[in-house]
C-alpha cells in the first residue's frame, strides 16, 4: 500500500528490464503489445515480482464476465482527479499481462487492474489491493471456465477476511454470495439484464423468487442486501440520496452501470461522485469498443460481444432496423472453443435487420439464426459483408478474436 513500499531489490529490476526487452522484441516482430510474453519472462526470473510492484500503490481489482475492461477505464479516468494512475488498459487482465502493466507505474499513486474471473483470488493476495470491484457473473468460455458457481465459490474463498472494500452488485446473486464472505462490502443496485444463469439459489441450490427487481431465496432466506449507491435512469444516487447525472459518450445502460460502480470505487479514494462522473465523459472508446471508424467508404461501429449476457446488453444499443448489422464469431482459444453458447442468445432481437454473419465459425452461427427464423447472408469477409450491406452506419458486432480480426483489418 502507498506509503510503505521498499525500493525494488536487484532481482526484481532485473526482471522487469528482460521483460520490456522481450515487450520490445514482441513489438518488433509484429506480435502485438508483448505485455503478456514480457510478463511472463519477468515472473520467471522473480516470482514474486508482481507484489514487489504493487507495494507502493493504492490498487484497486475489478472483476466480472462483462464490463470490467470498459469499468477499469472508468476508475482510472475518475481516480486520475487525485493522482496519477497505472493501468491494464488494453484487458491484458492475467498475472503476466498484469505485471507488465504495473512495470510501468513507478511514479504512479493508484493501480486499477483488470483481473480474470479464475485469477481474481491470486492477484488480489500478491497485490494487497484497497478495494476491489466485482461487477457481474455468468456462463462464458464454457471449455475453460468453471461453472459460474464455482467462480463464485473461489471468489468466496478468496475474499474471506480481505482487508479490502469489497464494491459489489447487489442485483446480481452469484456476485452477492461470492462477496457476503468479505467483513467489509459497499452494494451497488447497478442492474442485471440477463438472469438465466441465477435462478438457482448459490447459497443451498434452492429456486429464487424474484419480484420485480428483487430477489430472494424461499428455501434458505438469502436474499438481495440493501444498497447504497445505485444507478436510477440517468443519474447515480449516493448513500446520502443525492442524484448525480450521468454523462457518458459510451452507450447504453450497461455503460451506465458500469459508471455507477466506478463512481462508487472512486469514493473510497476520496473522489466525489460530481468529480468521478464529470472525468468518465472523457472515455469516447475502450480499446477499439464502440469505435465508429470508416472502412470501404462505410461508418462501421465495433461492438465486442463475448457471451450470452454481453450479446443481450449489446442488442439494446444498437441503431433500430432497418441499420444493417455484421456479427462475427470465432471460437479460437482466447474465446472459448465450445460455441454452444450461441444457442443462449435470442437472436429474434436482430427481426428486421438485414443480417451479415462473418467468421471462423459463421456456419456454425447460420444454424443458429436459420433455426431463430431470421433472413441473413453469410460472408467469406468483412469486406464482402460491408459491400453486401445496404445503406447506413453498419453496426458490426463480434466475439473477442473476431473482434480483433475486424480492427486490423479496418485499421483500427
Amino acid at each position: 500500500m502507498s506509503g510503505n513500499s521498499e525500493p525494488l531489490t536487484p532481482r526484481a529490476k532485473l526482471a522487469v528490464t528482460a521483460g520490456k526487452a522481450a515487450a520490445a522484441v514482441s513489438r518488433a516482430a509484429g506480435r502485438g503489445s508483448g505485455s503478456v510474453i514480457g510478463g511472463k519472462v519477468a515472473l520467471r526470473l522473480d516470482p514474486e515480482l508482481l507484489g514487489r510492484l504493487a507495494q507502493h500503490l493504492d490498487v484497486v481489482l475489478v472483476s466480472a464476465t462483462n464490463g470490467k475492461t470498459t469499468t477499469t477505464r472508468l476508475i482510472a479516468e475518475a481516480l486520475r482527479a487525485s493522482g496519477p494512475v497505472v493501468s491494464n488498459a488494453l484487458g491484458a487482465n492475467m498475472p503476466a499481462g498484469i505485471t507488465s502493466a504495473l512495470a510501468g507505474g513507478s511514479d504512479a499513486k493508484y493501480g486499477v487492474i483488470e483481473v480474470d474471473e479464475k485469477y481474481l483470488a491470486g492477484v488480489a493476495r500478491d497485490t494487497a489491493p484497497k478495494a476491489i470491484a466485482l461487477l457481474n457473473l455468468s456462463r462464458d468460455q464454457l471449455d475453460r471456465a468453471a461453472e459460474t458457481r464455482m467462480l463464485a465459490e473461489k471468489w468466496r474463498e478468496g475474499l474471506s477476511g480481505s482487508k479490502a472494500i469489497v464494491i459489489a452488485n447487489a442485483d446480481d446473486p452469484l456476485v452477492v454470495w461470492a462477496a457476503s464472505s468479505s467483513p467489509n462490502v459497499v452494494w451497488v443496485a447497478a442492474g442485471q439484464e440477463w438472469k438465466d444463469d441465477a435462478w438457482s439459489c448459490p447459497s443451498c441450490g434452492g429456486v429464487m423468487q424474484r419480484p420485480g427487481d428483487d430477489w430472494y431465496c424461499g428455501e434458505c432466506g438469502f436474499r438481495r442486501p440493501t444498497p447504497s449507491w445505485a444507478l436510477q435512469g440517468d443519474y447515480v444516487l449516493d448513500p446520502h440520496g443525492s442524484a448525480w447525472p450521468i454523462h457518458l459518450q459510451l452507450p447504453g445502460r450497461a455503460n451506465k452501470a458500469n459508471a455507477t460502480s466506478s463512481a462508487a470505487v472512486a469514493a473510497c479514494f476520496g473522489v466525489p461522485p460530481q468529480v468521478a462522473l464529470e472525468r468518465m465523459y472523457q472515455v469516447q472508446a475502450v480499446a477499439g469498443r464502440y469505435d465508429v471508424v470508416q472502412f470501404l467508404g462505410r461508418d462501421l461501429r465495433l461492438l465486442l460481444a463475448k457471451n450470452p449476457a454481453g450479446w443481450l446488453e449489446t442488442f439494446s444499443l444498437i441503431d433500430p432496423p432497418p441499420t444493417p448489422v455484421i456479427l462475427a464469431v470465432n471460437a479460437r482459444g482466447a474465446d472459448g472453443t465450445d460455441t454452444s453458447w450461441l444457442w443462449d442468445v435470442d437472436y429474434t432481437r436482430l427481426a428486421g435487420h438485414p443480417i451479415f454473419v462473418i467468421g471462423d465459425r459463421r456456419l456454425d452461427l447460420a444454424v443458429r439464426l436459420e433455426v431463430a427464423g431470421l433472413d441473413f447472408r453469410v460472408c467469406d469477409t468483412v469486406d464482402e459483408a460491408v459491400q453486401s450491406a445496404p445503406p447506413g452506419r453498419i453496426e458490426l458486432i463480434a466475439n473477442y478474436t473476431a473482434f480483433q480480426d475486424v480492427r486490423r483489418r479496418v485499421g483500427n
